[in-house]
Formats: C-alpha cells, structure tokens, sequence
C-alpha cells in the first residue's frame, strides 16, 4: 500500500514525544512525510536531513520557522490544502490538526492522537485568562476563533477511520470530545539512552519546558517550603520568574545537554513532576535510571507512574492532589519516610513497558488489523 504520513510541523524546536512517534514510524513504515511546514529536510542535525517532505502555503509566512501557532486560524484550511489522492493509506501524527486532512473513499486513515487540540478544549481558560489576546474585544474575536475551531476538530475527527490514543487519559479525552473510541498504543520512550543508577544523591530533580501549564513555579514555591535541595532544569517563559522566586536550596540551570540531563537523572533522589500530561515521557526517563518519581495524580502519570501506598512490591514513586504546593510538600515528606521501599530495579522494569520495541510491535499489528478490517468490509 502507498502510504503517507502527515504531521502538523517540523521544525528544530520541536522535539517533543508526538516527534518522537513519528521518528519510530518511519523507521518500520516507509511513507511520504507531510506537515504544515517543514524546517527538518534542511537541517543537518536532523535524521530528515535531505528528506523530500511536502509542505503547505504555511511554509512562505514570516516567522513560521520559529512555530505556526501565531497563524492558528489558518491551520484548519491549510492542512486542507494537501493533496493526497495517490495514497491507499494515511498515517497521521495528530495534537493539532494533522487528522484533517482530506481523505476519499478508498483510502484507510489511521490517526495517532497525541491530544485533542489543548488550547481548543482543555486549555481554552487557561490560554484567554493568561494572553492578552484574551481580553477585551480581542478576546471576544479569540473566543469566537476558538469556538470554529471546536467544531471544524469534530467534523475533521470524523474523516479518521481508527484512532489510536497514547494513554487511557488521552483515550477517554477522545471519546468527550469525539465520540470515537481509541485504541491505546504507548509512545516509545528511548530507555537504553539512560544509564541505571541505583545509587543515589540528596537532591530532587525537575526537567521540564517552563512554561505555565508545567506548573514548575508550584514545585519551587513547594521545595521553598521544605528547604531540601532542588534542581530545575529546562527553558521557557517562565525561566526568570522561577528564578526569582527560588531560593538558595534551589538550583536553576537552564537549558542543558541531554549528557547533562542524563547524569542528574541516573543520581537524583526523586525525580518531581507536576503537570498534567496526556503521557509525559520526563517520569518514564527517569525511571529508566532507576528513579523514583513524584508526580501529580491526574493524567498519564497515573498510567506510568505506580504509587507505593498501592503498590507495595512495585511501587515507583509516589502521586499527589490536588495539584497545589501544600500538596506535593506533604507528598515529599511521605517519600522522605520511604527508605528502600522503592527499589531502583523495579522503576527501571516499569520503564521498559515503553520501549521502541514495544511500541513498533503493537503500532504494526494495528496497522495490520486495521487493514484486513477494511478490506473485508469492501469486498
């Protein structure tokens, strides 16, 4: 079957798990790669380095390098505008737009959903409350944006023909917004690329993006509390904002070298983390090291992250609610209590429930089934 695979951008930047998924595919699928725009093939520290990928209109518009969220209402049409009446089947890559693409009758679409549009439905709120497009008459045309964009998602949805969902989470997110059901395939987490370390140093470990939503500002104001040695590691919006508020227990170093962030991770005490993520591929990282984690309790940790409390034999770390700074400091002071109850083998073993391998196995035999389904109900 020729097969094309659609991905909303590619770009240096992002390097996020929906880029990792893709990069597994195509290395068991071979497919055309489409997106929105495409700043990779040009890039010679990427693996699509040379590659032809197709791209749309979105390519030619100023500062599209550097994201296309700025252009959000033309996302809907542009992933339109591809044409891929050549192909028998559609491999989609989806936490934006990419499952809108225009199919025809005889061609089989099979979405991997990383997400509902967030800032569509979940982070609607959160993202009028903290823009200033958000307020006043602007606001009134971004609410009025957004509210197209809701139902241009659900009509689009309805040009997939199966879903897959990276979590139960992101699954029952589908099934509210969609009315689709989803079949739940894990993303690769590359766990060889982290050494197992059972012993251990006195210090807590954040690696994340800092922007609002990872809520790394309530992890500082917790460890600000407790007075116990804190590593921040990421880049983002908020960088200078936590570094104001952190205090002398608590280290910010930025942006690192993945070589950096492999060592804090084989020797942190407890690896913390308090978003709300439809996966979240940083607690499974770390427990790849043999790295306990402490985690809010909604979300994809709940899926890779087993509680102590309810595990005994296997637990790997420790979940906190609701999500406030009060919370995970009490969380914390459990864990403290917790010597030798979380074993370093046992987080690693949890781990490689999403390796590579994994994932490739369980993808291909959905593609598989999906295909013989849909050719025994067009026979």
């Amino acid at each position: 079957m020729k097969t094309a695979l659609v991905h909303e951008w590619l770009t240096p930047q992002a390097t996020g798990g929906s880029e990792l998924v893709v990069q597994e595919i195509l290395q068991h699928v071979e497919a055309d790669l489409y997106a929105l725009i495409d700043f990779e093939s040009v890039n010679p520290e990427s693996y699509l380095y040379r590659r032809k990928i197709g791209h749309t209109f979105l390519q030619h518009f100023p500062l599209a390098r550097n994201g296309v969220q700025k252009y959000l209402p033309f996302l809907p049409f542009a992933i339109e505008q591809l044409d891929l009446g050549e192909y028998d089947l559609i491999l989609s890559s989806s936490h934006a737009v990419a499952k809108g693409v225009l199919t025809r009758p005889h061609q089989l679409h099979l979405c991997y959903c990383h997400t509902p549009m967030r800032y569509a439905w979940d982070l609607t709120f959160d993202y009028l409350h903290s823009s200033p497009m958000g307020q006043g008459i602007p606001g009134l045309f971004s609410r009025y944006i957004l509210h197209r964009l809701r139902e241009w998602d659900v009509i689009s949805a309805n040009r997939v023909d199966y879903f897959i969902a990276n979590s139960q989470y992101t699954a029952r997110r589908i099934w509210r917004c969609y009315r689709r059901k989803a079949e739940v395939i894990y993303p690769p987490v590359d766990c060889d690329r982290f050494s197992f370390s059972p012993q251990k140093e006195d210090f807590y470990l954040v690696v994340s993006r800092l922007v609002s939503y990872k809520k790394v500002a309530l992890i500082v104001a917790a460890f600000n509390q407790l007075e116990l040695p804190l590593v921040v590691i990421g880049d983002g919006t908020e960088l200078t904002r936590i570094k104001a508020i952190a205090r002398d227990n608590i280290q910010v170093l930025g942006s690192q070298p993945n070589t950096v962030v492999e060592q804090y991770m084989a020797k942190a005490k407890a690896f913390v983390y308090a978003a709300c993520e439809d996966f979240g591929i940083a607690p499974v990282e770390a427990q790849a090291c043999g790295t306990p984690v402490i985690a809010y309790g909604k979300g994809g940790a709940l899926e890779t992250v087993r509680d102590v409390r309810q595990f005994p034999q296997t637990g790997t770390g420790l979940h906190f609610t609701p999500q406030t700074a009060e919370a995970l400091v009490e969380a914390v002071k459990i864990f403290t209590q917790l010597p030798g109850k979380i074993e370093p083998e046992i987080c690693r073993q949890n781990a490689e429930r999403f390796t590579p391998q994994v994932f490739s196995q369980q993808y291909l035999a959905f593609i598989d089934r999906c295909c013989q389904e849909w050719e025994n109900a067009n026979r």
